[in-house]
């Protein structure tokens, strides 16, 4: 099987995307100069700090200390709303994912990075710093900042042993409590889950002939709504939020879900939850969809100085690491992996450092395909996947 960095390639041609910013392929920060007081970030929950979760966990107190730039947060829950706060503007930077970030390029609504005013540019891991995801034509359009899989969480009391398979999200089945899992699981809210579906479909129906989850004739993602639907009538919940998700575990039953490590860390430090509903995760046999996350600047950015300070900021190995400890992501800069307390020289290994080729990277479908010729763009995937979600 080819590489699945390469399913990370959007098939919006780097040609493509320079025409559509015609002019526009150089950095417009020089220098950095005198910061502007603040900064404005759209970020996804977790990923910024400020230790008032837990102390240990804080990336922001000093960064504000240090540059006089006092950093607002505005979390999102999904890329979509990421896409649409980034549209609306009144923000500097954004940590788009690989569904959002070519979108966000070729709406000519983020500019591109001079990398030479990133003091650790040389440091960031060799896998991400020329990432198809924000590289466009050579030209960088953000800072890589963490990634990982998206995992199957879910209840160890019910089952003893990991799921094998995302089917236990996609099919009904009794679990070994001798009910079944109709209303018991959960299915995430947003289009780019249909690749969850298709991801499955892969191995389950391997007569449908899906190459890659990102890529769907129409016969594909026929057969790909068609696991969604049935699949609406075991969901309880689809999530976005990941605290209501974290409490859907701990109190309304919830025994298995798609999920974020960072769900499963924050489950996992609750020793009262441990007792009562023991959480863990796993990767199931189909392999897993993933996130590569990379922190962007706004083409109208209102604070630019402010905005290249937390940029080099948010490459530092000790933040890396802390907060890849925390979300339960793996570093952008390898240097976090080794020396950090939080993190452990361990941690990078537990958080799947080495299976960056085995994750499919989130990425925004499109009308055009390299394995289909022509394929169901993204707009169809958000129109029939809310179409399910409503039924």
């Amino acid at each position: 099987m080819k590489s699945m960095l390469k399913a990370c390639v959007s098939v919006l041609t780097a040609a493509a995307v320079t025409t559509a910013f015609s002019g526009v392929a150089l950095a417009q920060v020089k220098e950095i100069g005198k910061g502007e007081g603040q900064v404005d970030i759209v970020a996804w929950p977790g990923y910024i700090e400020r230790g008032e979760t837990d102390k240990n966990f804080d990336w922001v107190t000093s960064f504000e200390k240090e540059t006089g730039c006092k950093v607002n947060v505005k979390t999102a829950a999904t890329s979509d709303e990421m896409v649409t706060l980034m549209n609306q503007g009144g923000f500097d930077l954004v940590t788009a994912s690989g569904d959002a970030s070519l979108r966000l390029i070729a709406g000519k609504k983020v500019q591109p990075v001079n990398v030479d005013l990133i003091k650790d540019w040389k440091a960031v891991d060799d896998r991400l710093k020329d990432a198809p995801w924000h590289t466009v034509d050579g030209v960088h359009y953000g800072v890589p900042y963490q990634w990982g899989p998206n995992v199957l969480a879910y209840n160890a009391k019910i089952f003893p042993e990991a799921p094998k398979s995302w089917g236990v999200v996609f099919e009904e089945q009794n679990l070994s409590d001798g009910k079944s899992n109709k209303g018991r699981v959960q299915a995430f809210d947003g289009p780019i889950y249909v690749a969850d579906a298709a991801l499955y479909l892969m191995k389950k129906k391997p007569e449908l002939g899906i190459k890659n989850p990102y890529e769907l004739n129409k016969d594909q993602f026929a057969a790909v709504m068609e696991v969604l639907s049935a699949q609406r009538q075991l969901v309880g919940r689809y999530w976005h939020d990941a605290m209501v998700q974290i409490d859907d575990f701990k109190n309304e039953g919830v025994v298995a879900s798609s999920s974020w490590p960072f769900q499963v860390n924050l489950l996992q430090a609750d020793k009262a939850v441990m007792e009562k509903t023991p959480i863990a995760s796993t990767v199931p046999e189909e392999g897993a969809m993933g996130w590569a996350d990379t922190t962007m600047l706004h083409a109208e950015a209102a604070h630019p100085n402010c905005a290249y300070m937390w940029m080099n900021h948010s490459i530092d190995a000790k933040v890396q690491g802390d907060l890849a400890a925390w979300f339960g992501s793996v570093p952008s800069v390898p240097a976090a992996c080794k020396g950090n307390m939080l993190l452990t020289d361990t941690g990078c290994a537990t958080n799947g450092f080495d299976n960056f080729d085995k994750i499919w990277f989130w990425r925004t479908p499109t009308s055009k395909c390299e394995a289909e010729g022509a394929c169901v763009p993204y707009s169809q995937w958000d129109k029939e996947y809310r179409k399910v979600m409503g039924q």
